[in-house]
């Protein structure tokens, strides 16, 4: 599996929905590959810190959430894609 396909399927992988061969290559991969680990890691924080600003969107936004993502949110927001 190269880089791009782990892009490419780590919803079904997050969601189990990735069949097992894939699955296999997949962590397979990710046993390997610092970088996709990386990018798993950021992609599961983003998936945390954004379930969280839902469950209480009225709360001051936490200390590690960057800057550029602040703002990034509120600019979607004005625009409408909330």
């Amino acid at each position: 599996m190269t880089c791009r396909q782990l892009t490419d399927f780590i919803t079904d992988y997050r969601s189990g929905a990735l069949p097992a061969d894939e699955r296999a290559q997949f962590e397979a991969h990710i046993a390997e590959c610092k970088d996709c680990v990386a990018y798993l890691a950021s992609y599961e924080d983003t998936i945390r810190l954004a379930r969280r600003a839902l469950t209480h969107p009225d709360d001051p936004v936490p200390p590690d959430v960057p800057e550029t993502l602040v703002r990034a949110i509120l600019d979607a927001r004005r625009r409408g894609g909330r």
